[in-house]
Protein backbone atom coordinates (compact mmCIF):
# COMPACT_ATOMS: atom_id res chain seq x y z
CA UNK A 1 0.00 0.00 0.00
CA UNK A 2 1.34 3.71 -1.04
CA UNK A 3 0.95 5.97 1.29
CA UNK A 4 1.16 9.85 1.11
CA UNK A 5 2.60 11.25 4.20
CA UNK A 6 3.06 14.81 5.59
CA UNK A 7 5.07 16.16 8.57
CA UNK A 8 7.74 13.29 7.82
CA UNK A 9 10.14 15.01 10.08
CA UNK A 10 7.68 15.69 12.98
CA UNK A 11 7.83 13.14 15.81
CA UNK A 12 4.84 11.47 14.82
CA UNK A 13 5.46 11.10 10.59
CA UNK A 14 8.92 10.30 11.67
CA UNK A 15 8.06 7.52 13.47
CA UNK A 16 5.71 6.35 12.08
CA UNK A 17 8.35 5.47 8.91
CA UNK A 18 10.20 3.82 11.12
CA UNK A 19 7.90 1.64 12.18
CA UNK A 20 6.22 0.51 9.25
CA UNK A 21 8.68 1.01 6.36
CA UNK A 22 8.49 -2.37 5.73
CA UNK A 23 5.13 -2.69 5.62
CA UNK A 24 4.14 0.46 3.61
CA UNK A 25 5.81 2.28 0.74
CA UNK A 26 5.26 6.02 1.85
CA UNK A 27 5.43 9.10 -0.71
CA UNK A 28 6.69 12.18 1.36
CA UNK A 29 5.55 15.73 0.83
CA UNK A 30 6.30 19.01 2.16
CA UNK A 31 4.37 21.87 1.66
CA UNK A 32 7.87 23.97 2.43
CA UNK A 33 9.54 22.66 -0.17
CA UNK A 34 6.64 21.65 -3.06
CA UNK A 35 3.13 22.62 -3.89
CA UNK A 36 -0.55 21.13 -3.78
CA UNK A 37 -0.68 21.12 -7.35
CA UNK A 38 3.11 19.17 -7.61
CA UNK A 39 1.76 16.25 -6.05
CA UNK A 40 1.04 13.20 -8.08
CA UNK A 41 -1.53 11.06 -6.79
CA UNK A 42 -1.60 8.03 -8.95
CA UNK A 43 -1.76 4.43 -6.34
CA UNK A 44 -1.80 6.17 -3.38
CA UNK A 45 -4.33 5.42 -0.87
CA UNK A 46 -4.11 6.78 1.69
CA UNK A 47 -3.26 10.33 2.88
CA UNK A 48 -1.65 10.40 6.19
CA UNK A 49 -1.43 14.00 7.40
CA UNK A 50 0.79 14.40 10.16
CA UNK A 51 2.19 18.34 9.22
CA UNK A 52 0.74 20.95 12.02
CA UNK A 53 1.74 24.27 13.07
CA UNK A 54 1.81 23.63 17.01
CA UNK A 55 2.36 25.45 19.97
CA UNK A 56 5.10 28.06 19.83
CA UNK A 57 7.08 30.34 22.32
CA UNK A 58 5.56 32.98 20.46
CA UNK A 59 2.00 33.02 19.45
CA UNK A 60 1.02 33.10 16.02
CA UNK A 61 -2.54 34.86 14.96
CA UNK A 62 -4.72 32.53 14.48
CA UNK A 63 -5.13 33.42 10.66
CA UNK A 64 -1.79 31.32 10.71
CA UNK A 65 -2.98 28.37 12.44
CA UNK A 66 -5.89 28.54 10.35
CA UNK A 67 -3.92 28.59 7.12
CA UNK A 68 -1.69 25.69 7.95
CA UNK A 69 -3.86 23.41 10.33
CA UNK A 70 -7.17 23.82 8.44
CA UNK A 71 -6.79 25.60 5.33
CA UNK A 72 -3.99 23.05 3.91
CA UNK A 73 -5.48 19.88 5.17
CA UNK A 74 -8.56 20.59 3.19
CA UNK A 75 -7.15 21.80 0.06
CA UNK A 76 -5.39 19.00 0.00
CA UNK A 77 -8.34 15.83 1.31
CA UNK A 78 -10.30 18.11 -1.84
CA UNK A 79 -7.16 17.30 -4.05
CA UNK A 80 -6.69 13.55 -3.34
CA UNK A 81 -10.39 12.81 -3.10
CA UNK A 82 -10.80 14.15 -6.84
CA UNK A 83 -7.83 11.60 -7.65
CA UNK A 84 -9.55 9.04 -6.29
CA UNK A 85 -7.45 8.74 -2.63
CA UNK A 86 -9.54 6.26 -0.72
CA UNK A 87 -8.66 7.59 3.08
CA UNK A 88 -7.66 10.84 4.94
CA UNK A 89 -6.12 10.44 8.15
CA UNK A 90 -5.86 13.41 10.43
CA UNK A 91 -3.59 14.06 13.17
CA UNK A 92 -5.58 15.66 15.49
CA UNK A 93 -5.58 16.66 19.07
CA UNK A 94 -7.04 16.43 22.50
CA UNK A 95 -6.79 20.14 22.29
CA UNK A 96 -9.76 20.10 20.69
CA UNK A 97 -11.97 19.81 24.14
CA UNK A 98 -10.35 22.91 25.89
CA UNK A 99 -9.81 23.05 29.73
CA UNK A 100 -12.30 22.06 32.79
CA UNK A 101 -12.83 18.63 31.74
CA UNK A 102 -11.13 15.69 34.07
CA UNK A 103 -12.38 13.11 31.92
CA UNK A 104 -12.05 12.72 28.21
CA UNK A 105 -14.18 10.33 25.88
CA UNK A 106 -14.90 10.85 22.13
CA UNK A 107 -17.73 12.34 21.89
CA UNK A 108 -17.17 15.19 24.78
CA UNK A 109 -17.57 17.88 23.82
CA UNK A 110 -15.46 20.46 21.91
CA UNK A 111 -14.72 24.08 23.28
CA UNK A 112 -11.24 25.06 22.50
CA UNK A 113 -9.33 27.72 24.00
CA UNK A 114 -6.16 28.01 21.76
CA UNK A 115 -5.16 29.31 18.35
CA UNK A 116 -3.98 25.50 17.75
CA UNK A 117 -6.76 24.06 19.03
CA UNK A 118 -9.38 25.62 17.34
CA UNK A 119 -7.51 25.16 14.35
CA UNK A 120 -7.92 21.41 14.87
CA UNK A 121 -11.53 21.48 15.86
CA UNK A 122 -12.09 23.71 12.32
CA UNK A 123 -9.97 20.90 10.13
CA UNK A 124 -11.80 18.36 11.49
CA UNK A 125 -15.18 19.73 11.05
CA UNK A 126 -14.75 21.20 7.19
CA UNK A 127 -12.86 17.06 6.52
CA UNK A 128 -15.61 15.52 8.03
CA UNK A 129 -18.11 17.40 5.58
CA UNK A 130 -16.23 15.74 2.46
CA UNK A 131 -16.54 12.48 3.39
CA UNK A 132 -18.80 10.09 1.29
CA UNK A 133 -18.58 6.02 0.59
CA UNK A 134 -15.59 6.30 -1.36
CA UNK A 135 -13.62 9.00 0.84
CA UNK A 136 -13.28 7.98 4.32
CA UNK A 137 -11.98 10.55 6.44
CA UNK A 138 -10.19 9.30 10.39
CA UNK A 139 -9.46 11.59 12.72
CA UNK A 140 -7.16 11.16 15.40
CA UNK A 141 -6.83 13.07 19.04
CA UNK A 142 -3.73 11.99 20.74
CA UNK A 143 -2.70 13.27 23.94
CA UNK A 144 0.84 14.27 25.13
CA UNK A 145 3.27 12.35 23.16
CA UNK A 146 6.22 10.44 24.58
CA UNK A 147 9.13 8.08 23.48
CA UNK A 148 12.77 8.39 22.55
CA UNK A 149 13.78 11.71 21.56
CA UNK A 150 9.83 13.09 22.26
CA UNK A 151 9.96 16.38 22.89
CA UNK A 152 7.39 18.02 25.16
CA UNK A 153 7.05 18.23 28.58
CA UNK A 154 7.65 14.88 29.88
CA UNK A 155 11.52 15.16 28.06
CA UNK A 156 11.83 18.69 30.58
CA UNK A 157 10.71 16.20 33.70
CA UNK A 158 13.59 14.16 33.20
CA UNK A 159 15.74 16.67 32.54
CA UNK A 160 14.43 18.46 36.07
CA UNK A 161 15.03 14.65 37.72
CA UNK A 162 18.45 14.49 36.21
CA UNK A 163 19.37 17.55 37.89
CA UNK A 164 17.70 17.33 41.60
CA UNK A 165 17.56 14.94 44.31
CA UNK A 166 14.82 16.12 45.88
CA UNK A 167 11.26 17.24 44.56
CA UNK A 168 8.44 18.39 45.96
CA UNK A 169 6.10 16.63 44.21
CA UNK A 170 5.74 13.44 46.60
CA UNK A 171 1.76 11.63 47.64
CA UNK A 172 0.47 13.16 44.16
CA UNK A 173 -2.60 11.31 43.11
CA UNK A 174 -3.85 12.54 39.90
CA UNK A 175 -4.52 10.96 37.04
CA UNK A 176 -3.42 11.96 33.70
CA UNK A 177 -3.64 10.12 30.47
CA UNK A 178 -0.61 10.02 27.66
CA UNK A 179 0.69 8.45 24.75
CA UNK A 180 3.65 6.20 23.95
CA UNK A 181 4.85 6.60 20.40
CA UNK A 182 4.67 2.97 19.35
CA UNK A 183 1.06 2.29 20.74
CA UNK A 184 0.43 6.06 18.47
CA UNK A 185 1.71 4.85 15.53
CA UNK A 186 -0.14 1.14 16.36
CA UNK A 187 -3.43 2.27 16.16
CA UNK A 188 -2.62 5.05 13.12
CA UNK A 189 -1.81 1.54 11.24
CA UNK A 190 -4.94 -0.70 12.50
CA UNK A 191 -7.20 2.61 11.23
CA UNK A 192 -4.91 2.83 7.53
CA UNK A 193 -5.70 -1.35 7.56
CA UNK A 194 -9.23 -1.14 8.37
CA UNK A 195 -10.49 2.36 6.85
CA UNK A 196 -12.53 2.83 9.53
CA UNK A 197 -13.91 6.57 9.40
CA UNK A 198 -15.23 8.68 12.31
CA UNK A 199 -13.38 10.13 15.19
CA UNK A 200 -10.67 7.97 17.62
CA UNK A 201 -9.02 8.79 20.35
CA UNK A 202 -5.11 7.54 21.23
CA UNK A 203 -4.28 6.81 25.14
CA UNK A 204 -2.30 4.45 26.95
CA UNK A 205 -4.64 1.50 28.75
CA UNK A 206 -3.54 3.33 32.28
CA UNK A 207 -3.37 6.95 33.11
CA UNK A 208 -0.55 7.95 35.05
CA UNK A 209 -0.09 10.21 38.42
CA UNK A 210 2.80 12.76 38.52
CA UNK A 211 4.39 11.13 41.52
CA UNK A 212 4.11 7.37 39.96
CA UNK A 213 5.40 9.15 36.36
CA UNK A 214 8.83 10.80 37.85
CA UNK A 215 8.98 7.19 39.93
CA UNK A 216 9.01 5.44 35.94
CA UNK A 217 11.89 8.26 35.51
CA UNK A 218 13.91 7.93 38.43
CA UNK A 219 13.93 3.93 38.14
CA UNK A 220 15.21 4.62 34.55
CA UNK A 221 17.55 6.83 35.11
CA UNK A 222 18.76 4.71 37.79
CA UNK A 223 19.36 7.49 40.11
CA UNK A 224 17.71 7.94 43.84
CA UNK A 225 15.67 10.95 44.12
CA UNK A 226 13.61 11.83 47.18
CA UNK A 227 9.97 13.07 46.51
CA UNK A 228 8.47 15.01 49.35
CA UNK A 229 4.46 16.48 49.84
CA UNK A 230 4.84 20.64 50.28
CA UNK A 231 1.24 22.08 50.06
CA UNK A 232 2.28 25.54 50.05
CA UNK A 233 4.58 24.49 46.86
CA UNK A 234 1.15 23.87 45.29
CA UNK A 235 -0.53 26.33 46.74
CA UNK A 236 2.12 29.01 45.54
CA UNK A 237 2.38 27.32 42.07
CA UNK A 238 -1.69 27.31 41.48
CA UNK A 239 -1.57 30.97 41.69
CA UNK A 240 1.95 31.78 39.94
CA UNK A 241 1.59 29.24 37.48
CA UNK A 242 -2.05 27.85 36.94
CA UNK A 243 -1.77 26.26 33.58
CA UNK A 244 1.54 24.19 35.09
CA UNK A 245 -0.63 23.31 38.39
CA UNK A 246 -3.24 21.73 36.30
CA UNK A 247 -0.85 19.29 34.35
CA UNK A 248 1.34 18.30 37.68
CA UNK A 249 -1.92 18.34 39.85
CA UNK A 250 -5.19 17.85 38.18
CA UNK A 251 -6.63 14.85 36.50
CA UNK A 252 -6.87 14.63 32.99
CA UNK A 253 -7.99 10.78 31.96
CA UNK A 254 -8.67 9.51 28.77
CA UNK A 255 -11.57 6.91 28.32
CA UNK A 256 -11.17 5.85 24.67
CA UNK A 257 -12.90 2.15 25.14
CA UNK A 258 -15.10 3.34 22.39
CA UNK A 259 -12.30 3.32 19.78
CA UNK A 260 -10.70 0.07 21.16
CA UNK A 261 -14.05 -1.67 20.66
CA UNK A 262 -15.09 -0.47 17.05
CA UNK A 263 -11.24 -1.14 15.81
CA UNK A 264 -11.07 -4.37 18.18
CA UNK A 265 -7.56 -2.70 19.21
CA UNK A 266 -5.03 -3.29 21.97
CA UNK A 267 -2.03 -1.30 22.82
CA UNK A 268 1.05 -3.46 22.57
CA UNK A 269 2.82 -1.26 24.90
CA UNK A 270 2.91 -0.41 28.98
CA UNK A 271 3.83 2.63 30.06
CA UNK A 272 6.61 1.42 31.99
CA UNK A 273 7.81 0.14 28.94
CA UNK A 274 7.56 3.39 27.10
CA UNK A 275 9.46 5.10 29.74
CA UNK A 276 12.30 2.81 29.60
CA UNK A 277 12.62 3.51 25.57
CA UNK A 278 12.55 6.55 26.13
CA UNK A 279 15.36 7.12 28.30
CA UNK A 280 17.41 3.68 28.66
CA UNK A 281 16.47 3.00 24.35
CA UNK A 282 14.93 1.19 21.82
CA UNK A 283 12.77 -1.62 23.39
CA UNK A 284 11.61 -4.50 20.70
Amino acid sequence: MKILLTGSSGYVGKNFVMQYKNKYEFVQFSLQINTLESINFEGIETILHCAALVHQKIEYSYEKYYEINAEYPLRLAKAAKACGVKQFVFMSSIAVYGEGYSLLKEDTPCNPTTFYGKSKLKAEQELQKLEDEKFIVCIVRAPMVYGKEAPGNIAALINLVKKMSLLPFGQITNKRSFVYIKNLCQLIDVLVEKKKSGIFLASDDKPLSTTRLIELITQNLEKKVTLIKVPLFETLLKYIKPSLHKKLYENLEIDNSFTKDILNFKNRYMPEEGMHEMIQGEIE
